[in-house]
């Protein structure tokens, strides 16, 4: 399983080596999940991303916390849905109805950037306050852009909870249903798996408490001092991507 933002690439700019790395594992016969956190953007763009970047990846190898945001609120029946999102993100979602000025079954947080705002934030507390369940597509503290690390989801879905004394709901990882998901589409065990990424809690400490290994890499948000005080081992470190194909080679 592959991490994308931080790990093959930064925004436009693939990480040195990425694509050949990618390729490496598909020659030794591995299969692959490109697994992401990214909510900033919908599904389609994330894998014409990839593919403008050189790697190759199918639609079916792609997969993103929306997918498993809309099997949630279909299995609990939420139809009702505040979707705090950049409109671009929307189409992902187009099986849920906007509640407008109704009532909402659920609420739903990812990247909403600039549009993050004290009317944003207090619309979704009031629909909280009314009993509405609160959704994370994931809960980032940072991610890595190319002007340096930036605030992303978490720090808002931790306001929302503290305002409205509730507990999200997180569907990306380190949700263990988002790397179960990953593993049951994949048909092999957690022992079987290895899950590469830049962040130690969600990517490295998700899969480990998933029973994957995890492998961390120093490229994108990667930070010494976020390692030393994660409290997270990881089965190993390298120091990009580009390293991961040899590094397998030698965990067997």
């Amino acid at each position: 399983m592959l991490d994308l933002d931080g790990v093959l690439y930064v925004e436009d700019e693939p990480v040195e080596g990425a694509a050949g790395a990618v390729a490496a594992l598909r020659a030794r016969g591995l299969a692959l999940r490109f697994v992401t956190n990214t909510t900033s953007r919908p599904r389609r763009a994330i894998l014409e991303r990839l593919h403008r970047l050189g790697f190759d990846a199918a639609d079916a190898e792609l997969l993103t916390p929306a997918v498993l945001a809309v099997r949630l609120c279909e299995e609990r029946g939420h139809r009702r849905v505040a979707l705090l999102a950049r409109d671009e993100v929307r189409e992902d979602f187009a099986g849920l109805e906007d509640p407008g000025d109704g009532e909402a079954d659920a609420v739903i947080v990812g990247d909403c950037g600039d549009a993050f705002d004290y009317a944003l934030l207090n619309g979704a507390f009031a629909h909280l306050m009314a009993g509405a369940e609160l959704i994370a597509l994931q809960k980032n503290r940072y991610w890595m852009t190319p002007d340096g690390l930036a605030l992303d989801v978490g720090p808002f879905v931790a306001a929302l909870e503290y305002a409205a004394r509730t507990e999200a709901v997180v569907v990306g990882k380190p949700a263990r249903a988002f790397f179960t998901t990953a593993l049951d589409e994949l048909g092999v065990r957690p022992a079987d798996a290895v899950m590469v990424g830049d962040d130690v809690e969600s990517d490295v400490g998700g899969a480990l408490a998933a029973g994957l290994a995890g492998v961390l890499v120093r490229t994108g948000k990667f930070r010494e001092d976020a390692l030393r005080d994660s409290g997270v081992e990881p089965t190993a470190v390298a120091d990009s991507i580009a390293d991961v194909p040899a590094l397998l080679g030698r965990l067997g």
